[in-house]
């Protein structure tokens, strides 16, 4: 069989596939809240035994594909939001399987891209596509993640990286102010500080902190009682609350902001994939226009940056996908 994971700071799926059964079609499929365990191995136990129990047989494992939220340096990966150290040789002996792969995460859901079909995408920008162009993708969630995919003779080359811990370049008057206000420890400024649940939460305290909109009691309370990120988005979406309404649109301004950076630094006029966990929570915002704007102002560039295609991934699974394809051409 073939294991495929899907391995970030707040959740991990994972996954066991049978080759002749299709790579979207598990055997077994679990998530895990990825906080409840001390390290990585000790959540692979319980998904062995997981699986063990709903399959009436402990499944043995040939390859194995993991997208890790965090650097790959050789057979290891230092999870970034976890104190989480994977090593791919350890988990192999550990649990007697034949080859064990690591990416990172955004390598791997850049690597599922090509599984993709049109019920998994929503079209923000049609753009004008060039088959075999520098495709990007990009996601925030826990944290903000970013690949590229370049085009070689046999299909597309991904290129990972750490594009979320780039510095945050404010595009106007308020997100100067706002890089000001996460400045004024002296601490660096990443995307990752704004593009992440983490960074709406702080971009909600930034426009509290200026007075222009009265906090109101619910909004505050949900806040204080669990995660901050769903209690704004929820406020903006479905109670239409001012503060949380107007944190909401910046986030995606400063969203579109990066993502076009990106976009530009390889002409991506194949495609900018924008995947994670936040993103199709808060669609109906992200295809308001706010976000394509900002995608697009990019002053000379503007008529540049408008043929690039612009998609949302609607397919949560994106990232265990990938790894799964890996796993199978490992």
């Amino acid at each position: 069989m073939i294991l495929a994971g899907d391995v970030g700071g707040t959740k991990t799926l994972l996954a066991l596939y049978a080759r002749a059964s299709g790579l979207r079609s598990p055997q077994f499929e679990q998530r895990y809240a990825s906080v409840e365990f001390a390290d990585f191995a000790r959540l692979l136990a319980r998904f062995f035994d997981d699986a063990a129990a709903a399959l009436g047989v402990r499944a043995r494992v040939a390859r194995a594909c993991f997208g890790i939220a965090g650097p790959v340096l050789g057979d290891r990966v230092r999870v970034t939001n976890l104190p989480w150290e994977v090593d791919a040789r350890a988990l192999a002996d550990a649990f007697g399987i034949e080859r064990v792969r690591l990416l990172n995460d955004f390598a791997a859901a850049a690597q599922g891209v090509e599984a993709l079909g049109d019920e998994d995408l929503v079209t923000l920008q049609p753009g004008e596509p060039l088959a075999e162009a520098a495709r990007v993708v990009l996601g925030a969630g826990t944290g903000l993640g970013v690949a590229y995919l370049v085009a070689e003779r046999a299909g597309y080359r991904v290129v990972p990286g750490e594009g979320g811990h780039a510095g945050f370049a404010p595009a106007d008057a308020e997100q100067a102010a706002l890089w000001r206000y996460l400045h004024a420890d002296g601490e660096r400024v990443e995307q990752e500080h704004v593009l992440s649940g983490a960074g709406l939460a702080r971009v909600y305290e930034f426009l509290r902190a200026s007075g222009r909109h009265a906090e109101s009691a619910r909004v505050a309370r949900e806040i204080a009682e669990g995660d901050a990120a769903a209690a704004i988005s929820r406020g903006a979406l479905e109670l239409g609350d001012p503060l949380a309404s107007a944190a909401l649109d910046l986030f995606v301004r400063c969203y579109g902001t990066a993502a076009g950076d990106h976009a530009l630094a390889v002409v991506a006029r194949g495609g900018v994939y924008v995947t994670g966990g936040i993103a199709p929570k808060i669609l109906p915002r992200l295809a308001a226009g706010g976000f394509v704007a900002a995608f697009n102002a990019k002053g000379d560039f503007a008529g540049l940056m408008r043929r690039i295609p612009v998609r949302v991934v609607t397919n949560e699974k994106l990232g265990l996908i990938g790894a799964a394809f890996c796993a199978a051409r490992a």
